[in-house]
Order: structure tokens, then C-alpha cells, then sequence
């Protein structure tokens, strides 16, 4: 899981040629490699939640999360990313269709599970007292860079609508990525008023 979000990074366009040999299944790509992947990181970040906390910005210090609340607001992240993931595959597949290629729903699934691995691997980020924006901006970067090996490999477009295609996958995962961190980012450090009840006294 890990390994393969390096792997990703350092040598993208190889990873991604055994990706594409592979044909994996949606539910392997589910089952195999993205749930474990998030349960991973989730733990370690419930950890550091719990071990260090976050700073609230209410209260300009560091509060840390019971463990109660450190699992909660994981396992909440964990099916929001879940979510955002399968409707980002649908509008992927979507999109390229626009580009007179046809493609199938694993395709696209496999594209974003893998192609936010860096993402998710950054979460890791989460555990420790820095910003929740600071993963969430690396991540994402590297994400959109290994994309341009991936998306041409996996989704195999024409050619001549590879580039095209890769901007808009690019540009609909930072959007839908951006919107799910700023609200995990604003009860992360205390800034959704609503749920203050739940932070730690």
C-alpha cells in the first residue's frame, strides 16, 4: 500500500505500466489497496491526535483528542474520502467520454485510488502539530504529477485528448480534495463551532 504510493512518486510512469498490466478489479483496487491504505494512515493520525493533539485556534493552544473523538473524526474522514473517491471515478469517466473515448468505471476508480496515493500517504502529516493544509498542498502536488504518467496509461485516451483529459482529471481532484480538507481542517483546528462540544474539555 505504502510502498506502492512511493513507488508512485519515484518512479511513476513504471509503477503505473504495472498497474496497467495488472487489470486489477474495482474490488480489488477497493479491497486490496484503498481501504487498507486509509485504514493505515487513519490509525497513525488517530495516534498522533490523540498523543499530541491540534492546535485551536479558539483558544491559541494545543488540545488533544480523546481517543473517543480521535476515532470518530477518522472513521468520519475515512467514508467522506470513500465517497469523494467513487464520485470523482463517476465525473472522471464522464469527462472522458466527452473526449469521444469510452471508458469503464474501474478504469477511472483505479486512476484516483492510485493517483491520490501520495494524498493520502501525506495524511500521515495529520499526526503530527502542523497545519492539516501543509499535507493536503504536498500531497496534492505530487498527486497531479504522477497523474500525467497515469492518466494516459490507465484511462488510454486518444492521444491527441491525453492532455486534456489529464488537466481536467487534474483540476476536478484539487477541487473535490481542497473541499474535504478545508472541512476537516476546520474541525481539526476548532474552527467548526458547531461540533465544539465534542473537542476536548
Amino acid at each position: 500500500m505504502m510502498i506502492k504510493a512511493l513507488l508512485l512518486i519515484f518512479e511513476p510512469a513504471a509503477t503505473w505500466d504495472g498497474i496497467t498490466r495488472a487489470r486489477r478489479s474495482l474490488y480489488f483496487v477497493l479491497m486490496g489497496y484503498l481501504l487498507p491504505f486509509l485504514a493505515f494512515t487513519s490509525a497513525v493520525e488517530a495516534m498522533g491526535l490523540v498523543h499530541w493533539g491540534k492546535w485551536q485556534s479558539g483558544i491559541a493552544r494545543l488540545r488533544p483528542f480523546s481517543p473517543a473523538q480521535a476515532a470518530g473524526y477518522e472513521v468520519a474522514q475515512m467514508l467522506l474520502t470513500l465517497v469523494v473517491v467513487f464520485i470523482s471515478a463517476k465525473v472522471i469517466k464522464s469527462m472522458g467520454e466527452t473526449f469521444h473515448t469510452r471508458h469503464t468505471f474501474t478504469q477511472a476508480f483505479t486512476i484516483v485510488s492510485y493517483g491520490l496515493g501520495p494524498l493520502f500517504l501525506l495524511r500521515l502529516l495529520d499526526a503530527f502539530t502542523i497545519s492539516p493544509w501543509v499535507g493536503w498542498s504536498i500531497g496534492i502536488v505530487l498527486s497531479i504529477a504522477i497523474l500525467y504518467h497515469g492518466v494516459p496509461r490507465v484511462m488510454e485516451p486518444d492521444p491527441s485528448h491525453a492532455f486534456g483529459l489529464y488537466l481536467t482529471t487534474g483540476l476536478l481532484l484539487v477541487m473535490i480534495t481542497g473541499i474535504l480538507r478545508y472541512a476537516t481542517a476546520a474541525y481539526l483546528t476548532g474552527n467548526l463551532t458547531r461540533l465544539h462540544p465534542f473537542l476536548p474539555g
